[in-house]
This record gives C-alpha cells, structure tokens and sequence, in this order.
C-alpha cells in the first residue's frame, strides 16, 4: 500500500505546485545599523516630568511610612512588602499628617520662542500636582505652568520659561504608519532618566477601553511605568505617538505599549494651545453596536456595521436633522463607520458648525441627512427615547418561540416591578430559562418599547409584528427595551414560532 500511496501523493502535489502560482518575492527593508544619530538628535527634546502634591495618607498601622521612590522603582514593592509584613496584626492609630507625594513621566518639546517653551505630557502624569517640574537632559529644572489639559484623550500641555533654547520636534503622520515599521520611544522609565528603546508597529487602531476616543499605536518597543508622556518617533525623527499606556501582568514591558497617535493628538493639542481645552464635534445620540442578528432583522445586507442609534437627545443637532431612534449610522461626513466605535471620533474631529452629510439606514433603505455639527457640551442629558401610544389594558400571553411572557402594564404590575408612570410598551412578566431571549440578557420586568422599531403597548401587537418578521423570512426581530441598563435594542431569534 505504501508503494502505492506515494507515487499518488507525488502526482497530487505536482498539480498543485503547477495550479498555484509561485509567490512574489517581497522585498524587506533592512533593519538600521545602529539609532545612534537618530537618538542622539532626538534626545534634548525630551524631557522628565516630575509632579508634586499634597496627599492625606491612611493610617491603618503603626510605625513609619514607607519612603517615596520612583513610581515602578525596584525599591517600591521590597519595602511595601517588608512593612506589611512589620505591620500586619497591628490595629489603627490617629490619622497621620499631609505629606507631599511624587510622580515621574516624561514630555516632548513642541515649541520654543522668545524663552518660552511648549511641552506635551499626558494627562495622568501631572493630575492633582500641585507643582509640575520639567527636567531636561543635561539635568536643568524647569517650573511648568500648565495651559491646558483633555482628560477624554488623556494628552496635556504645559509651558515652560528657559534662557536656555530649547529643542523642539515636529509632529508626523501616524496615518502613514504601517505595521511593522520601525518607531523609537524616548521617555523616563522608572525614574531612571532619558531611556531610549526601539522596535516595531505591532498593531494600530487599538481599542483598550480606557478613553470614548481610543485608537491607539501598539508597539513591542520598550514603555515602562514613566514612560507616559513621552514621545514615539518613526525613522525620520518625527512624533507619531505619544506613549500612554501598557498591558503588563508584572508591571514592567512585556512587548505591548500603546501611545496616542498623532493624527488624533496634533488636532487636539492645538485646540488646547488656543483654548486651553478641546472643542469638539458633537451629534448628539446615544449608539450601539450593530450585531449580525440586528443586521438581519432590519434588513442590512452585508452583515455587521454602523452605529445604531439608541437614543436622540432632545435639541441636539441629530434631533434638527431627524435622525431617528432606531437609524443605523452608515457613513459620516463621507467616512465609512466599519463599527460603532469609529462613529465618537470622526465626529470629535469635525469642525465645529460644518454641514456635513450623514447616510442611515433606515425601514430597510439608505437615505442621506445633513446634520451640523454641535459643540460637546461639558455634561451631556441623554434624551429618553421618544414613548410610545398609551398602554392599555390586555391579558398576558406567550410570545411563542422566544420564551417571552408579556404582559400590558397594569398599576399593580408597575407597581411590583418598581416601574415610574412614565415607563410605557409592554412588560416582561417572565423569561424561560435557557430561551433565545434569555440568552439576550432579557429580565422579567423589562419593557419593550419598540418591536421592528414601531412602538408598541399590547402583547398582541408584539405578536403581530413578530408575526410579520416570520413571515418575511428574517430570524431575528429586533426589540427596543428599556430595563435596568437603560434603553437597549437587542435581536431575539424567531424562528418558525
């Protein structure tokens, strides 16, 4: 059998080694000789950010405090460690005194002129500080002031006054990043001092859920704890990132560091620069994701994409365009909104007041809005979603093949499940265990608002819409409920019923 295996095999692998065609040489750039040049051209523009400020310490031992280092230094965790284990046992005492902490990062020069210089940070590095120090490399201190600071992309700007010239650097396109590209980090790792590492773009438009505008540089160049602040250069010596963040178990760099891009920060930086805070685009909704199951149930070809729109608020500028609560956000002043999360920061960078076109989806077509663009305001009221017709009086019933028992709202159900008199739709009773709507997340008590986005008030008119969906061949129906997360739409499966 053997003898008769491989004559196949090979006769088998030399059709498809004729069928495929041979691959395309790819030509790689060479790794640099050395980032001597680059390092030593790049290194007076950054600086060490040292903060101090007032903290009320807990008292809940006896005995000395632990003394300050370094935020990361090797010394912090050995003697925490060492005076929990002297203390432990031991009960509290009077509260103990204020005492004046410190913190390191690092910073970039951005603008010198007439002895005054401009410096860029995060800003964690200088929250709370009630003194912020700017050191350069050759160890001169400096009082920064600071003139502005965005807490949404976490990037701060601070001035500085020198006899001394100061060396600025100049932002690049992180657009032109790719991955893979060779990018340089300078900054302060661990209060050590200007520390400079390289490596490679690993990853771009990373979202790790710290800030509403994520959209970060992943990079394996070395960020450790005080590294914040500082910059993230490509080869030709330009800021592309300023470095933010880590993923880390132990606390120092395993690989994986995440900085601002430029793109993101240039427009932001400058807006601080003039206001001493970012302005930015506001539509004035309330969004979700768009799943597969919500794709299919309103018809959207081509799977997941968009922002769904969960909510208008009230006078804003989606409510003067007519967007509609249930209206799926394809494209936004021409750009693409591939998912939900894209939509916050295409419009925070639009020009404040600009008409600008916006495509949704809606009862099962495409249609253009012109919506302009508001101001963010400082705290935003989210708008209820609009309520439906009066409820009125009906009997529970099952909503076969959901697992659903709905009922219409009686004063003594709004009163058991802890409903306002404004709530209006129609009430979850009970849920089957195991159900397609339990595997939604859908409680006994919740209430749907909308069913295929018609507001409804009776289970027979969810029944009867739930009916059309079946009979439209969709397998899912899309519910708009309003529970103890809020308003929410979720797709239910439906089958045949």
């Amino acid at each position: 059998m053997r003898l008769m295996i491989r004559p196949v095999a090979a006769a088998l692998a030399l059709g498809l080694a004729a069928a495929i065609p041979a691959p395309v040489p790819v030509e790689a750039r060479p790794a640099p000789e050395s980032f001597a040049d680059l390092a030593e051209r790049l290194l007076p523009s950054v600086v060490n950010i040292s903060t101090t400020q007032t903290v009320t310490p807990r008292r809940d031992r006896q005995g000395p405090e632990i003394p300050q280092f370094p935020p990361g230094s090797p010394f912090e965790e050995f003697f925490r460690e060492f005076f929990d284990r002297q203390q432990r046992g031991q009960g509290p005492q009077a509260p103990l005194p204020p005492r004046r902490a410190q913190s390191l990062g690092s910073g970039f020069v951005i603008a010198y002129e007439n002895g005054e210089g401009l410096i860029v940070t995060n800003n964690h590095v200088i929250d709370g500080a009630d003194e912020i120090s700017a050191i350069l490399t050759d160890n001169t201190t400096l009082k920064a002031e600071v003139v502005g600071r965005d807490q949404r992309t976490d990037l701060a700007l601070l001035r500085v006054k020198s006899d001394k010239p100061l060396t600025p650097v100049t932002f690049g396109n992180s657009d032109g990043l790719r991955i893979g590209d060779w990018v340089l980090a300078i900054g302060n790792p661990f209060g050590l001092g200007g520390s400079v590492t390289a490596g490679i773009v690993s990853a771009r438009g990373r979202d790790i859920r710290i800030g509403p505008y994520d959209d970060f540089i992943q990079t394996d160049a070395a960020i450790n704890r005080g590294n914040s602040g500082g910059p993230l250069f490509n080869m030709a010596g330009e800021v592309v990132g300023i470095n933010t963040a880590i993923f880390s178990p132990t606390g120092g760099s395993i690989g994986i560091g995440f900085a601002i891009p430029s793109r993101l920060a240039t427009g932001v930086i400058a807006q601080l620069r003039e206001y001493g805070r970012a302005r930015r685009g506001w539509l004035g909704v309330r969004i979700q994701q768009v799943t597969d199951e919500i794709a299919e149930s309103v018809g959207l070809a081509g799977g997941a994409r968009g922002a769904l729109v969960a909510g208008v608020n009230e006078g804003g500028p989606a409510a003067k365009a007519e967007i509609q609560n249930g209206d799926i956000i394809l494209e936004f002043n021409g750009q693409e909104i591939r998912e939900m999360r894209i939509l916050p920061r295409v419009v925070a960078e639009t020009r404040i007041g600009a008409q600008v076109p916006v495509v949704v989806w809606r009862n099962g077509r495409r249609m253009t809005v012109t919506v302009t663009v508001g101001e963010l305001p400082e705290n935003i009221e989210q708008a209820s979603a609009t309520p439906g017709p009066q409820d009125r009086a009906g009997r529970p019933a099952e909503l076969a093949g959901t697992g659903l028992k709905l009922s219409a709202i009686t004063p003594d159900l709004r009163e058991q499940f802890s409903l306002g008199a404004d709530v209006k739709g129609v009430l979850v009773v009970e849920v089957a265990p195991g159900s397609p709507a339990a595997e939604r997340g859908i409680r006994a008590g919740d209430v749907i608002v909308e069913v295929q986005q018609e507001a409804v008030s009776t289970p027979a008119e969810v029944q009867e819409r739930v009916n059309r969906v079946r009979q439209s061949g969709r397998q899912n129906v899309l519910l708009l409920i309003d529970g103890q997360q809020g308003m929410r739409y979720v797709p239910v499966p439906v089958g045949r019923g």
